[in-house]
């Protein structure tokens, strides 16, 4: 089991950084529709960071456990 988070791990890391940047690209775009879907991508980006955590809290028990 530990191989599986050695692999979600870092993708969910990298999920995070890549929605984190095309929002950021979306709103220095400008205009109505880089504003919405910048706030579309950062609501994303949020529930990636929120995935993130439970995969971290999750790798962090399985591998206390023994």
């Amino acid at each position: 089991m530990r191989d599986i988070f050695d692999l979600l791990i870092p993708l969910a890391l990298v999920a995070v950084l890549i929605t984190l940047a095309f929002g950021l690209h979306a709103l220095w775009r400008g205009g109505d529709t880089g504003r919405s879907k910048s706030n579309q991508l950062m609501r994303l980006r949020v529930l990636m960071q929120f995935i993130a955590i439970i995969v971290l809290v999750a790798a962090y028990w399985w591998r206390s456990r023994g």
